[in-house]
């Protein structure tokens, strides 16, 4: 993942424990594309002073995605569930051509919708 969606997503993940101006700073930085110059006007600060808000910031979630790791942990539970709805779907299929049994579709109908829910909640 390049290191400007990294830091978008680990804001996302770990925003709320950042200071609100080390939050704002990056956020404006790379979720809305403004300069630090514009980032220094907008919250009068010197282009500098927003340069180094940013840096922290970028560290610190660095530093609580290493240590916590929750992030990766998303990440992966969301490829486990997508592979379990695949295999789900790959059960039907090879049911329906060996003539149906209707516990097994039922079954992988509910592994799909348990999945899904599981996905909606994260």
């Amino acid at each position: 993942m390049p290191k400007n969606l990294k830091i978008s997503y680990l804001l996302d993940f770990y925003g709320d424990m950042l200071t609100g101006t080390q939050r704002e700073a990056v956020d404006a930085y790379y979720n809305q594309d403004l300069s630090l110059s514009e980032i220094a006007g907008d919250r009068d600060i010197s282009r500098q002073g927003a340069r180094d808000a940013i840096k922290r910031a970028e560290q610190q979630l660095l530093e609580m995605e290493d240590r916590l790791g929750l992030a990766k942990r998303f990440q992966e539970m969301q490829k486990a569930l997508a592979a379990i709805c695949d295999c789900a779907l790959d059960i039907q299929e090879l049911n329906a051509q060996s003539g149906g049994v209707a516990g097994i579709d039922e079954d992988a109908g509910r592994i799909l919708t348990l999945a899904q829910e599981i996905a909606d909640r994260e």
